[in-house]
């Protein structure tokens, strides 16, 4: 792999060079939105050209078999249905799949958009993800994976499958690991909120629908709902959480590959020379392929012989009947006869009980060989459902695990506050502990203590008068009348109630204050904080003295200072 440290992928509106950080893109959560035609896919297919230039491997999940352009100039393994593909894959290649990705440094183009069955495509694509996560632990090597059309697997309405809350899974916790994720969409007020505000980079297009320009002020701020559908084709506002700079815009440079996502002209259509992989590095694929073509063939051979011997069964008890009914009729002929010979004369010495035991023979043995076939079709299903219910068991158990440490690392931080707040206070009473300490009533003083020095005059003597401190801030932000307001912030943010208070405390201390300010203090991305400052201000709560500065609002601070007087 190259050692490369940045990427050039287009300029700012001050004519410099943007350039992204290649370990930020290959481990961090990333989301690139814009509606059809304003640049989000070139966006996509621009990041992936400079990363395969560079020598970085990546994984992109090709929804609209449009990315196969890249083969023009870069070694790929395009994989999936069709037959255009280098190979044609299932479900039962996602260990290799993942092998050949991250031992073997093989770019990969997994083509979904083939696969009639999309319960078969969502499955190769399940488990080629958690291939890529269990490997990663143990290598820990950097590796983008790439996701387009993210709503389909994360939507905000409906119901997360199994594939989407791989993805989060990925989004949140893959980064420790070396695994990153890049989802793409056209419709932001359709993909998961959870999944946007882990991303720490951004790349947002241009948008016009309300429910989508909506998300945009929620994340970034109430100005650029309006500004960002007002962006030309491949103009975009970038995100960032490692640069002080929040937001950019940046004009990303055209892809130098193959378009093959471009709408059709008049034009004759000419494909161009693409490059792939050698036949050796998918031999073990096809290999794969060949012998599970060789089971379902013999799965077939068994089903037919199977059909045949049931057949050739229902011949011979159908015989066996017939034996039956002449053998019936010999017997009832031999009682109505008087003379043995006359008997014998009739049925041929014996003949027709002799057919009748070997046809029943046969039908024995041709019974005892299908109970046989039947008890090892049985004994698979069994073994199949035993294996699907231990995965299941144990997919449970992660997914407990998962919320465990969730719910520890909300009691940590919970805990961390806490002792930072006692000690606080036990600084306070420390430093007060030479004088009295007097409770300050005034507008150049908020919510704190002042040591006030004894003074003494000949005609007039000053009584000072002591009072019990208040309690710390946060318990002023608590109460119903702003309860119910912090709750409403918390859902639109996605930031917790806690979270919210904290950063009302941290700006009634000291304001104003910058949202990375706030970030810092609360300890939650830039990107997420921006967004939860930007409903608190909705709600009426913050000002904006200044860009990405905040402070309480007047109303705020009337009614702390209404409080503290009563107090």
């Amino acid at each position: 792999m190259s050692d490369q440290r940045e990427i050039l992928v287009g300029e700012t509106a001050d004519s410099s060079d943007l350039q992204l950080p290649v370990v930020e893109l290959l481990t961090g959560r990333g989301f690139v939105t814009g509606k059809s035609g304003s640049g989000k896919s070139n966006t996509a297919s621009v990041i992936a050209e400079e990363l395969l230039e560079a020598g970085f491997p990546l994984l992109i999940v090709d929804t609209d078999g449009e990315y196969y352009g890249l083969k023009e100039e870069y070694e790929m393994l395009h994989a999936g249905a069709d037959e255009e593909c280098d190979i044609q894959i299932g479900p039962e290649h996602a260990e290799q799949m993942a092998t050949l990705a991250l031992e073997e440094n093989v770019p990969v183009i997994l083509d979904v958009s083939g696969y009639l069955d999309e319960d078969v495509a969502d499955e190769l694509l399940r488990k080629i993800a958690r291939q890529l996560f269990v490997k990663e632990k143990k290598m820990k090597k950097p590796f983008l994976l790439v996701v387009e059309e993210v709503h389909e697997y994360i939507p905000e309405g409906g119901g997360v499958g199994e594939t989407g809350n791989l993805l989060i899974k990925i989004s949140k916790r893959g980064r420790k690991h070396g695994l990153g994720i890049l989802g793409i969409s056209q419709r932001p007020a359709d993909v998961k909120k959870d999944f946007i505000t882990q991303a720490n980079w951004l790349v947002w297009h241009r948008l016009t629908w309300d429910n989508d320009t909506k998300v945009v002020g929620r994340i970034i701020d109430t100005e650029y709902s309006e500004l960002v559908s007002d962006l030309n084709d491949g103009q975009a506002f970038v995100q960032t959480d490692w640069t002080e700079r929040d937001v950019r815009k940046v004009q990303f440079r055209r892809k130098r590959t193959f378009d093959a996502g471009a709408t059709p002209g008049l034009d004759d259509f000419e494909r161009p020379e693409l490059k792939s992989v050698s036949d050796a590095l998918v031999g073990d694929l096809q290999h794969i392929s060949e012998r599970k073509e060789r089971e379902e063939n013999r799965v077939v051979e068994l089903e037919n012989e199977l059909e045949k011997k049931e057949k050739r069964i229902e011949t011979l008890e159908d015989e066996l009947e017939s034996a039956r009914d002449v053998s019936s009729a010999a017997k009832q002929m031999a009682d109505a006869l008087t003379r043995k010979e006359t008997m014998q004369t009739k049925l041929g010495g014996g003949g027709n009980d002799e057919e009748m035991r070997r046809l029943h023979e046969e039908i024995v043995d041709l019974e005892t060989e299908r109970d046989e076939l039947a008890e090892t079709v049985e004994a698979r299903e069994e073994r199949i459902e035993t294996l699907e219910q231990t995965l299941e068991s144990r997919t449970d158990a992660v997914e407990r695990l998962r919320e465990a440490n969730d719910h520890l690392q909300d009691r940590v931080r919970d805990l961390t506050h806490k002792r930072e707040r006692s000690e606080q206070v036990a600084n306070a009473e420390t430093d007060g502990a030479e004088s009295e300490i007097v409770l300050a009533d005034g507008d150049d003083i908020e919510f704190g203590y002042t040591s006030v020095e004894p003074q003494s005059s000949a005609d007039d003597p000053e009584e000072i008068t002591t009072a019990t401190p208040p309690e710390p801030p946060e318990a002023v932000f608590e109460g119903e009348w702003i309860d119910e307001t912090l709750d409403r912030v918390a859902d639109q943010s996605q930031c917790s109630v806690t979270t919210a208070r904290r950063a009302l405390v941290v700006l009634a201390r000291e304001d104003p204050l910058e949202s990375k300010t706030v970030a810092s203090a609360v300890g939650r991305s830039t990107v997420a904080v921006q967004g939860m400052l930007s409903e608190l201000r909705t709600e009426g709560l913050l000002d904006r003295p200044a860009e990405r500065t905040y402070t309480l609002s007047t109303d705020v601070r009337s009614k702390l200072h209404t409080m503290a007087s009563e107090e």
